[in-house]
């Protein structure tokens, strides 16, 4: 076996296993594994054993996986006993009810973590909490530390404490995906996350704590005090309102000031809501403005002007509604006297329409 690699700047570029002979069959004649910067010739020096290599990628290939794409990423994985390593692992994976093609998807995510045994034991673990290994995967894609982090000094502690304040498996799963550091972070700065979220008026146990944390997780005192003045500034609200609208729409605080100046310019100048109203059904905030708010004014605006309104509803049900309600209730009445109005609504909702937009309307159909 013939190891070989490009130095620049004293720096390894790509290593390369290059087949030599014919007990070297464990890669093709013309088959290079790029290993990265990272990658040394100690590396595979470990590897002239040809059978370990062989089994390596042969357990590889069981599971559905490219050898050169797995190895590319942890190019000491040809270095591991199968026997004694990998083949534990997986057996203990396949127990826990993991497929092949799962724990193919959990190699190429956990990397070096593959290695170690401690990893069937947290996955044990971390199986049950996010209630399927979908889940999990979601969060592993983004924070692939969890399948190395002490479960019993940092996620454990992170997980009963979450708990005592209310929040079920379920909504730590949630939590986790949107705040992937969540669970392995100092259990410290947890209970400081969870302090930041009641000084804005979100006790523990209530029902919009996870959407607190996921609003304040990792944000100073200074960065959440800013963005709540920004709040007052734009929508004229006080204190108190402002209060209130943190208080029941906590994600308000993720919401970027372009955002937030252009929905208070259209609800607060054009639609003309009180400041007040929006504080206290801050929800209006989270929908769409040109795929929902705006487009529904408008069919409000155009039935009140043209006389097909015998009642006047009110803006936030309006909006607030679902889609099929909202045409059964306020676009298919109105057929035969605004024949254009369903299908100018339909072309406002996918924000074709200009900001002024106009409903057609045929007055020789009324």
């Amino acid at each position: 076996m013939e190891i070989g690699y490009s130095l620049w700047h004293n720096k390894v570029i790509t290593l390369s296993v290059l087949h030599c002979n014919d007990q070297c069959s464990f890669l093709e004649t013309d088959n290079w594994i790029y290993l990265g910067k990272v990658a040394t010739a100690a590396h595979l020096s470990q590897a002239q054993c040809v059978a370990k290599p062989n089994a390596v990628l042969a357990l590889l290939a069981a599971l559905g996986l490219s050898g050169a794409a797995v190895v590319a990423k942890d190019p000491r994985l040809l270095c591991a006993k199968v026997d004694k390593t990998l083949a534990p692992v997986v057996a203990g994976l396949t127990g826990l009810g993991l497929s092949s093609p799962e724990i193919g998807q959990l190699v190429s995510l956990a990397r070096t973590r593959f290695r170690c045994r401690p990893v069937v034991s947290r996955l044990q673990y971390y199986l049950p909490l996010f209630g399927s290994f979908d889940n999990l995967l979601r969060l592993l894609k983004r924070e692939s530390n969890l399948l190395s982090i002490d479960l019993d000094k940092v996620v454990k502690p992170n997980v009963v404490f979450l708990r005592e304040c209310g929040l079920g498996d379920c909504d730590i799963a949630k939590l986790s995906i949107r705040v992937p550091r969540m669970l392995i972070t100092n259990p410290e700065r947890v209970r400081a996350m969870v302090a930041r979220a009641e000084t804005l008026g979100v006790p523990r146990c209530s029902g919009m704590l996870r959407e607190a944390l996921q609003a304040v997780a990792f944000l100073s005192e200074e960065k959440i005090a800013a963005k709540v003045d920004y709040l007052k500034n734009t929508f004229r609200w006080s204190d108190a309102e402002a209060c209130v609208a943190v208080r029941k729409y906590p994600s308000v605080l993720r919401k970027s000031k372009e955002s937030l100046k252009r929905r208070s310019e259209f609800l607060v100048s054009e639609v003309g809501l009180e400041p007040v109203s929006i504080a206290h059904q801050p929800v209006v905030l989270s929908l769409s403005l040109e795929g929902r708010l705006r487009p529904r004014y408008y069919v409000i605006k155009f039935l009140k002007e043209n006389g097909l309104l015998h009642r006047d509803p009110s803006f936030f049900t309006a909006v607030k509604i679902t889609e099929k309600v909202f045409v059964e209730k306020l676009i298919s009445p109105h057929k035969e006297a605004a024949p254009h109005l369903a299908e100018d609504y339909a072309t406002a909702c996918k924000g074709e329409a200009p900001t002024n937009f106009i409903f057609r309307w045929t007055r020789n159909r009324l």
